[in-house]
């Protein structure tokens, strides 16, 4: 019941959504926003906690009023995402401006492969088709929804913007060695790299604190010779900012395992400071910090489901949008 409720909520944003005027849109999703918000569910309660590392600063007022922003930013993110099917070829070249993109456009137009790794900030779908619309279409890897006919739109979604979607489980195709054959052509992977699902990522230090992200991104690179250059997003005003930042090189000293720990430190350090800039739009909702996870081995009772229609309408992104 519950999977096909998520599924309709779902479509009827694919279906509805896009036709409405975009000031309505809008509004709508504001208050969907906001009223998620007040509310005060599991998830706000761990964006807030997530945002008190980022910015440890602010009083608790000062917090709300961020996590308030926060919840804006993320359910612009679906807004804009539902309604990307009506947006024209113009429409994405003016409200997408892009920093670095010479760099990665030198590197692939060389003939070698380039991962372009970014977190959950402002809208990664948005810009990925903004990449395909320059003429570089990618490859990505996404998480395996719950029904399976959400994680069959959701594909299908973004492969009409261009980009080449894995599985990231259950497909019977092996993603890295996919992955890799497309880098060793020359061509462009992306992936949103700041949350591991594994529980086998590696360590890193993040706004202080100890947490782990995924490999994958640095092993790639490490593997098939191609440039790794992390890119983080904002959003500014009606625009969607994005920086690409220049390669972060494969460590000549250290054997694979601390080439990898170097690099994904690296990768983590530039996030750390787009998201420092621009803490509202990094779309964390889930817990993050070693120090929130249970330990491995221990029972602990799982989060409460949140309850009300908003906080329904916000929870499944975060399970559609991993790396």
């Amino acid at each position: 019941m519950k999977d096909r409720l998520v599924y309709s909520a779902y479509a009827l944003g694919w279906a509805v959504l896009k036709h409405l005027p975009e000031p309505v849109a809008r509004a709508l999703f504001e208050r969907l926003a906001d009223t998620a918000w007040r509310r005060r569910g599991p998830r706000v309660l761990q964006l807030e906690k997530n945002l008190r590392r980022v910015r440890p600063e602010l009083d608790e007022a000062g917090l709300r009023e961020l996590s308030r922003a926060g919840m804006r930013s993320y359910m612009r993110y679906w807004m804009e995402s539902f309604r990307l099917p009506v947006w024209s070829r113009e429409r994405i070249a003016r409200d997408v401006q892009v920093e670095g993109s010479e760099q990665m456009r030198a590197t692939l137009d060389s003939g070698r492969g380039v991962v372009v790794a970014l977190p959950h900030m402002a809208n990664w779908d948005l810009a990925g088709a903004w990449v395909a619309l320059e003429g570089y279409p990618f490859t990505t890897v996404a998480e395996r929804l719950k029904p399976e006919r959400l994680f069959d739109r959701f594909v299908e979604f973004r492969e009409s913007l261009g980009m080449e979607v894995l599985a990231l489980t259950g497909s019977g195709v092996s993603v890295v060695g996919t992955m890799a054959r497309r880098l060793r052509a020359g061509r462009l992977v992306c992936l949103v790299g700041d949350r591991d699902l594994s529980e086998a990522g590696v360590e890193v230090s993040f706004f202080g604190e100890a947490t782990r992200m995924p490999a994958g991104p640095a092993a790639l690179a490490q593997r098939t010779g191609a440039a790794l250059m992390p890119a983080t997003l904002w959003y500014d005003g009606r625009v969607l900012r994005a920086r690409i930042n220049p390669e972060i090189p494969v460590p000549a000293e250290g054997d694979r395992k601390e080439q990898t720990q170097v690099m994904v430190q690296a990768m983590a350090d530039i996030w750390e400071q787009g998201i420092r800039e621009h803490p509202e739009d990094w779309h964390m909702l889930q817990r993050f910090w070693l120090a929130d996870l249970p330990v491995r081995g221990t029972a602990q009772a799982p989060a409460a489901e949140p309850s009300g229609a908003a906080e329904r309408a916000v929870e499944p992104a975060a399970e559609a949008s991993g790396p």
